[in-house]
């Protein structure tokens, strides 16, 4: 059920964001740890050769991790002391929720044991998110870096393994703090400030590949930006698809006054999961590569540069599996967030339920399947959203853009779009705060 209120202005939001308290402080809070986390990027560790590093990981051998970098805005290649970023969060986060269908107990702590347990969950995520930054800063401090190491030992292992923890563990403190205290999902944040922050480099970049080509070079890189906008607008248009469902509510007596019976209706979003699933596939195909960087097997390294990364020989392989993952992902995600039958009792608790279906098991039903149509609908335009636009930028050959491509735009339009509705309920709240205060 949502309200029929009228949804307040840009205007009236910046209004009441500049005179409410509550939402004035918040938006110090997101904009201050923002702020932190960027100059953190930046802090090196020492000991490395940065320029190296970063000019090997750029060379484009591995789109992928190219990929991973805007996702820890240059982090990973200028080698700060928050360098890992959000990722290990992110891949603790996949585990567990892999896990939570998998194992029973937990599956009953996220289930039947409301905030209690899944203040457990989210406590057992920072363990495996800590555990996970363990082993990727020794495997990144004692592998990739031993060539670019100035002096190379047990002690730079160290060293660079304890600054590479700490900045991921206070990452994920301070995403954490966004979510409780500021505005917005904190992991999504630092992910679409990362995001942004890498596009005055691919911008420049792309100015100065115009300016060295000539007309044909132009012509494409308009091609490839009316295609990004008309991403964008297939982005908006899905993220704000709804389907609703039609509810009564029965006509009920209280006291003396019987109410009318009342109809409203039942909102399911045609993408559930949000830029999540495109986020956990992003990182599940990033493991292979990270693989063949520690094991060196060159017939392994051969086959995950073939099939597993975007620029192989066989991409369509790479995209296949990519598709694959979205589409888990989205069905995954999706019964998280809706389990239609707990709806279906809520409904009948309420003494609603939806025309021409019968109340209970036939309710569950019915909802499951509009769901699951609903769900595959949006994980086909997500991973169709993930592979094409990559697809025709590789066949237009502009590089500029590459790794900043249509999953970076989703993820910079489903962040914002989620982001300016909790602001927009936090202004709602704070008008009834006013009214209820006259």
């Amino acid at each position: 059920m949502i309200s029929r209120d009228k949804a307040p202005t840009a205007q009236e939001t910046f209004m009441q964001m500049a005179q409410a308290a509550g939402l004035r402080g918040r938006l110090l809070v997101t904009v201050g740890i923002l702020i932190l986390i960027r100059l953190g990027i930046r802090i090196p560790i020492p000991g490395i050769n940065r320029e190296a590093f970063a000019n090997a990981l750029q060379g484009g051998n591995n789109p992928i991790l190219g990929f991973l970098d805007i996702f820890s805005g240059g982090g990973l290649s200028a080698l700060g002391v928050f360098a890992l970023g959000i990722l290990p969060y992110i891949n603790a986060s996949i585990i567990i929720q892999l896990l939570t269908a998998a194992i029973p107990a937990l599956e009953n702590l996220q289930k039947n044991e409301g905030e209690a347990g899944r203040r457990k969950i989210s406590q057992i995520t920072r363990y495996v998110a800590l555990g996970w930054a363990i082993l990727q800063s020794i495997f990144i401090s004692a592998f990739w870096l031993r060539g670019f190491a100035i002096s190379y030992g047990p002690y730079f292992v160290a060293e660079t393994a304890l600054a590479l923890v700490t900045g991921s563990m206070f990452v994920m403190w301070a995403s954490e703090v966004i979510t409780e205290r500021g505005l917005g999902n904190g992991a999504s944040l630092l992910i679409f400030v990362n995001i942004v922050a890498t596009l005055p480099k691919s911008l420049g970049d792309t100015i100065q590949f115009v300016e060295t080509g000539g007309r044909e070079i132009v012509g494409r890189v308009i091609i490839l930006l009316l295609l990004f906008l008309l991403t964008i607008v297939g982005i908006v248009f899905v993220q704000e698809g709804i389907r609703r469902i039609p509810i009564i509510s029965a006509r009920r007596q209280v006291g003396r006054r019987v109410l009318a019976e009342q109809r409203s209706y039942l909102p399911l979003r045609l993408n559930q999961g949000g830029v999540m699933p495109i986020i956990f596939a992003a990182a599940i195909l990033s493991l292979p590569v990270l693989i063949s960087q520690f094991l060196k097997n060159p017939e392994y390294t051969r086959f995950v540069n073939n099939y597993l990364t975007p620029g192989g020989n066989n991409a369509w392989a790479y995209s296949l599996f990519y598709l694959v993952a979205i589409v888990f992902f989205s069905y995954f995600y999706s019964s998280l967030i809706m389990n239609p039958v707990d709806v279906s009792q809520n409904l009948k608790k309420m003494g609603s339920s939806i025309p021409g279906i019968r109340p209970g098991k036939a309710t569950s039903e019915y909802i499951e399947r509009v769901v699951n149509r609903l769900t595959f609908l949006g994980a086909i335009f997500l991973g169709l959203v993930a592979i094409i636009p990559t697809a025709v930028e590789s066949t237009l050959n502009v590089p500029t853009f590459r790794g900043l491509g249509a999953t970076s735009l989703l993820i910079l339009v489903g962040v914002a779009i989620d982001t300016a509705k909790q602001v927009q309920t936090y202004v709602i709240s704070q008008r009834y705060e006013g009214m209820v205060k006259q």
